[in-house]
């Protein structure tokens, strides 16, 4: 019998040092919040927090969101914005996926 190869991903950088931001713009923070509402539907809010200042940069509410959705979602507001030095993620299986990666 031939053996299956394990599909490889494209994982993201470990991170082993998480130095406490300095400075505004030094370090976000972004999370999938889930709410649900009065109908019963269920809607996901994208937030992008900076850890510094603790100001919410992006809530964005949707219905659905894929992949695709959140890069576009912050490419448009880093270039209001500008961009942070790095941004961190939680280890849900929302941010697994290669073009949030790249």
């Amino acid at each position: 019998m031939r053996n299956k190869t394990p599909k490889r991903r494209v994982k993201a950088k470990l991170c082993d040092d998480r130095a406490p931001a300095t400075h505004t713009h030094d370090v976000w923070a972004m999370d999938f919040v889930h709410d649900q509402l009065a109908t019963g539907v269920k809607i996901r809010i994208l937030r992008v927090i900076d850890t510094y200042s603790r100001y919410a940069h992006v809530v964005d509410a949707r219905f659905s969101y894929r992949e695709e959705d959140a890069v576009s979602t912050l490419e448009r507001d880093c270039k209001k914005i500008g961009y942070p030095r790095s941004i961190r993620v939680d280890q849900g299986n929302e941010f697994v996926s290669r073009d949030l990666d790249l």
